[in-house]
């Protein structure tokens, strides 16, 4: 089970989490999603991008061997920090600041439970029409929703294949997309 990291000085673990989740939003910033895909360049797209990408890490290792789990755990807490330091910057009150972080940890559960069965069971099926629901509200531009379950289904085969010992150090290589990457 994943939970929030406490007050302290943080682990080799928490600081590779903290990398491998800076390694999931820079490549969910993509502006490929947002331009060819037509993921909505709003709060909510970018959420779901973030969330996607950051899934594909812990999904990778949680199954792992030590350190993967506790690996996984850092970037779901850095992930979690950012996201209440994001949502005080744009403003949200801290009486809202609660109500708004367990609605994004819930959406985050559920997104990742849809995946990870999907991707598991091998349902290409089940994972389009997951990506449909949650990163276009169920309204997927054209075959975006298709393009996107192919691709991270690409991405999680090629995650599975770099070593561990890469991403305790905070270091992970996701896949180029479209024109975005060299």
């Amino acid at each position: 089970m994943l939970r929030l990291r406490s007050l302290r000085k943080a682990t080799p673990e928490e600081q590779a989490g903290s990398a491998l989740y800076r390694k999931a939003v820079a490549a969910a910033r993509r502006p490929w999603f947002y331009s060819e895909l037509g993921v909505p360049d709003t709060l909510d797209g970018r959420f779901d991008l973030i969330a996607l990408h950051a899934f594909l890490l812990i999904h990778r290792l949680q199954a792992a061997t030590a350190p993967g789990p506790a690996l996984a755990q850092g970037i779901f807490d850095a992930m979690f920090s950012d996201m209440d330091n994001n949502l005080r910057e744009i403003g949200v009150s801290d009486l809202s600041v609660g109500r708004r972080m367990r609605a994004m940890w819930e959406a985050f559960h559920g997104r990742s439970q849809a995946y990870a069965t999907a991707i598991g069971a091998a349902d290409r099926a089940g994972l389009e029409a997951s990506l449909a629901r949650n990163v276009w509200r169920a309204a997927a531009p054209n075959v975006a929703s298709a393009r996107l379950a192919d691709l991270v289904l690409a991405q999680a085969a090629h995650l599975e294949q770099q070593p561990l010992e890469a991403f305790a150090t905070g270091e992970a290589q996701f896949m180029p997309v479209g024109q975005d990457d060299p």
